[in-house]
């Protein structure tokens, strides 16, 4: 698909709204929601626009199309469903309030965690490094994060993060490219040797090796900072 830059206001092309299954990603809103009005063939019909200048993005897969803007941001935009990196900056009696990059941090309940419960919770302290998906963006009050796949209620990867390297300040569109089944550059680097990672839409990374794999993981550090 070519390259096309959107401003603010302007819409959609209507063709990207063909699916009944589109996702509206960061710089996309929608003007109204899904009105009855047939557009001929029984679907509802959707206006959306850009809030923001950049360019279009767009990713295809089995089950939906997703549609974004990308832009360069100075801070975070939580926009759920998306995974973001976390650290915990302080503890309440119900959960923990996680600085996740946004402008507010983030509020994540104790027990939205894999098999937690009110009796059996897990114990993190100031400092933990968590991997999570937004859940809401609440108008008024802090964006919520939760460490189960609501489909699930397990894990799916997400949940504390220990030891490794954080990686901060990894530009936005490129989180976005490495989170893409498509994207080469994560299964390159793992052919090499062994190593585990978390990619967060928020800028940051979390990448673990082997003990004595220091060299090689800063070969896969400097990989996904884009650098030579």
């Amino acid at each position: 698909m070519a390259l096309r830059v959107l401003l603010p206001g302007d819409p959609l092309p209507s063709s990207s709204q063909s699916s009944s299954s589109t996702i509206l990603g960061p710089g996309l809103q929608s003007l109204l929601p899904p009105t009855t009005a047939s557009n001929g063939k029984g679907k509802a019909k959707e206006d959306v626009m850009a809030s923001k200048a950049g360019l279009m993005g767009f990713q295809d897969d089995a089950k939906s199309q997703k549609w974004w803007v990308e832009a360069a941001a100075r801070r975070y935009i939580p926009q759920p469903p998306e995974p973001v990196i976390g650290i915990i900056i302080a503890r309440h009696a119900e959960g923990y309030r996680v600085d996740i990059g946004s402008a507010q941090a983030a509020s994540l309940d104790a027990l939205a965690f894999e098999g937690a419960t009110k009796r059996n919770k897990p114990n993190l302290k100031v400092g933990t490094i968590v991997y999570a998906h937004l859940l809401s963006t609440p108008a008024f009050s802090e964006t919520e994060i939760s460490c189960v796949d609501a489909a699930t209620q397990k894990a799916a990867g997400f949940g504390e993060l220990t030891g490794g390297f954080l990686i901060r300040g990894v530009e936005l569109g490129r989180c976005r490219a490495l989170l893409s089944p498509k994207n080469p550059i994560l299964p390159k680097l793992g052919a090499k040797f062994p190593f585990e990672v978390a990619v967060g839409m928020n800028g940051r990374v979390w990448v673990n090796a082997a003990d004595g794999e220091e060299e090689r993981l800063i070969e896969v550090i400097n990989e996904i900072r884009g650098r030579p």
